[in-house]
């Protein structure tokens, strides 16, 4: 049964974290950038986009739902030099943050609507998570410093 206040809890939960995760992302496009992975940068610059649209359509839900936004502190996140580190990391988050949607979704607490958008954001998350192993599973297979070379080269693979 749908729970109003539970769900604006949760959906303030998500906002706050999604927009540490889109700031990280951000500051991690920079130093990719500097690095001379431009490709790499502008495709994290992208995907801070894509969370705080996410941020934007959650706090708006909030307000449907008569509640209100707040702006809570986020414990800093670690900066990454080492781009595979940063995507197994990254990667990391996103199985922990599906997790923890897909545990939301199943406690029944969200409105059809709320649910809706859950789903979509849980199928963005998903390919994110998705590219990211391909990712790793790519530079296990031709070693870090070809990987490297290719993301200069080629850029990342599988938007």
């Amino acid at each position: 049964m749908a729970d109003k206040e539970k769900t604006i809890e949760a959906l303030q939960a998500i906002v706050t974290g999604l927009a540490a995760n889109s700031f990280q992302h951000r500051i991690q496009s920079k130093i990719f950038a500097g690095l001379g992975f431009q490709a790499l940068g502008d495709k994290y610059t992208t995907h801070a986009t894509e969370e705080l649209d996410f941020v934007e359509q959650f706090m708006d839900r909030i307000l449907d739902l008569g509640g209100e936004i707040k702006q809570e502190a986020q414990e800093g996140k670690p900066v990454f030099k080492d781009i595979v580190e940063f995507i197994e990391y990254d990667y990391n988050v996103s199985v922990e943050g599906i997790a923890f949607i897909n545990e939301l979704m199943d406690s029944g607490i969200f409105d059809a609507t709320t649910y809706d958008l859950m789903k979509v954001y849980l199928k963005d998350e998903e390919e994110d998570m998705y590219w990211s192993e391909q990712q790793l599973d790519l530079c296990k297979m031709i070693g870090k410093e070809n990987y490297l070379t290719q993301l200069l080269i080629n850029g990342p693979t599988a938007e």
